[in-house]
């Protein structure tokens, strides 16, 4: 890829650009900074609190985003009104599905979340002129399917233990890409949503985390903060290879 592509200091490239906490990793990294310009001309920035809904299952997409930071649950309804959490997404994960005109899923802030919004008959004309940032979204549906993948073994197969540390696992390596420290975060989804997300009780979630708090594989500071002192027992203690 060219230098210039690579160089968030680039003086072609937005000013807005330049700042922005998803420009590496996320799929604009994949954009020339001519075409980093059409689409600042088309973005904005919006900041929604936790519990708000970006959009709701079956509902039409007018527009994309970028997560800059916070944590995004994806859920699926059936008719009866039953609710599944099936996925989080962070920074810089993209959302939405190109050239689909409808969502599949219910999109809503776990956390307080910073997103930055492009309209999506724009980023479908940026995608058929990038091949790219075609790749960057190919990139992207391959390795959430290859999470969803690892889920499925998690929900399947675990133990109640395993599922749980499983999650933190999850959120520690994945809720704040630009911090290097994984050792603390606060939970971003309640007691009862995590024991949604994994097939449990809020009891047995409960008492796994106690469980892995008193085998000192964890720290909970005010039922919400996790301190992890050693990311390898986390990931061990979740059935990890």
């Amino acid at each position: 890829m060219d230098t210039l592509l690579k160089n968030i200091h680039n003086s072609e490239e937005p000013v807005v650009c330049r700042s922005c906490e998803a420009r590496h990793g996320g799929v604009c990294s994949s954009l020339s900074p001519a075409q980093l310009t059409e689409l600042s001309k088309h973005s904005s920035r919006r900041k929604l609190e936790a519990g708000n809904e970006l959009i709701g299952q079956g509902e039409s997409v007018s527009t994309y985003a970028n997560i800059l930071n916070g944590v995004v649950k994806l859920s699926k309804m059936m008719s009866d009104g039953r609710q599944q959490i099936v996925g989080l997404q962070f920074a810089p994960d993209f959302m939405g599905r190109p050239f689909v005109g409808e969502s599949n899923t219910t999109v809503e802030a776990a956390t307080d979340v910073n997103i930055c919004v492009f309209p999506r008959n724009v980023v479908d004309r940026i995608i058929n002129q990038s091949p790219q940032m075609e790749h960057k979204l190919y990139d992207q549906s391959l390795k959430e399917l290859d999470e969803a993948r690892d889920w499925m073994l998690t929900l399947g197969r675990k133990s109640a233990q395993e599922k749980v540390a499983s999650f933190l696992y999850l959120i520690a390596t994945h809720i704040d890409p630009e911090n290097d420290d994984k050792s603390s975060f606060d939970l971003p989804l309640s007691r009862a949503d995590i024991a949604d997300f994994l097939g449990l009780t809020i009891e047995t979630v409960s008492r796994q985390m106690t469980k892995l708090r008193k085998e000192g594989v964890i720290h909970i500071e005010n039922n919400r903060h996790v301190t992890v002192p050693d990311l390898d027992r986390l990931n061990y203690a979740a059935g990890n290879d």
